[in-house]
């Protein structure tokens, strides 16, 4: 190997050391001998000199965090939680993050103004609360106590879910029990209406039925029901199996000739 294609190596290695790509989904930082660049780098390659300089990278996707905490409750209790914080830096401020915080910013700043805003909220519900539909509700306000802290600072909070909450034991059965009664009487107040349903129709049915039956008797004078008894009295005679119709003599009786 001769000396031409000794420098040529050597400016390789040299080039190659000093590019930096950045990613879709990063930003990126360049320091020269320790002074941070107040450009943001985009995405793509980075020529620096590498002697003098070097291109940090930092993430400005979706970050999830996700940590088991004990809550406390207005009563007093210890409500253990599975949470996921989803975050992101906003990349217009990430050289702003990296010269106040650092790269360890979850730890410095994140996690510690999470802890203190979901206690300050927790610590307003009943932990059996924390177990129903207020879990959306006391999401949000952790949400929004943690955006108000963190204002200016470059880091945005998209969301923060409780996955999983732990009651003690002897509170968690006692919800049980509640929702399950809550539950039959529900059913049993169903089967009542039910019940109650089915009586009215009946009660309405009945009352069709007698009015129908005053209105005919209503309408009904001696010379019709005479009328009536004749005809019935005629399709029976000419039955065969009728032989002797005997009335209470004030209709006429009919016998098979």
């Amino acid at each position: 190997m001769n000396k031409i294609h000794i420098m040529y190596l050597a400016i390789s290695i040299l080039l190659l050391s000093g590019c930096a790509i950045v990613r879709p989904g990063e930003a990126g930082i360049k320091t020269t001998l320790g002074k941070v660049d107040d450009k943001v780098l985009a995405q793509g390659p980075k020529l620096y000199f590498p002697f003098t300089s070097r291109v940090i990278k930092l993430p400005v996707r979706t970050e999830n965090i996700e940590i088991a905490v004990d809550l406390p409750s207005k009563e007093g209790l210890t409500i253990r939680s599975d949470i996921s914080i989803l975050y992101r830096l906003e990349t217009e401020s990430v050289v702003k993050v990296y010269q106040d915080v650092g790269l360890n910013y979850e730890q410095t700043i994140i996690l510690p103004i999470f802890r203190s805003a979901a206690s300050d909220v927790s610590a307003q519900f009943f932990a059996k609360d924390m177990h129903s539909g207020e879990r959306a509700s006391i999401e949000r306000r952790i949400q929004t106590l943690m955006t108000e802290r963190l204002e200016g600072r470059g880091i945005i909070i998209e969301s923060v879910l409780m996955k999983s909450i732990k009651l003690p034991d002897g509170l968690s059965r006692a919800i049980e029990d509640k929702l399950e009664a809550e539950q039959r009487a529900q059913q049993m107040q169903f089967i009542l209406d039910r019940e109650r349903q089915e009586a009215q129709r009946k009660k309405v049915e009945a009352e069709g039925v007698r009015d129908a039956q005053m209105i005919i008797t209503e309408g009904l004078n001696p010379m019709i029901i005479q009328f009536m008894s004749i005809e019935a009295f005629e399709k029976l005679a000419e039955s065969d199996n009728t032989k002797v119709i005997i009335t209470d003599g004030k209709s006429p009786f009919l016998i098979e000739q």
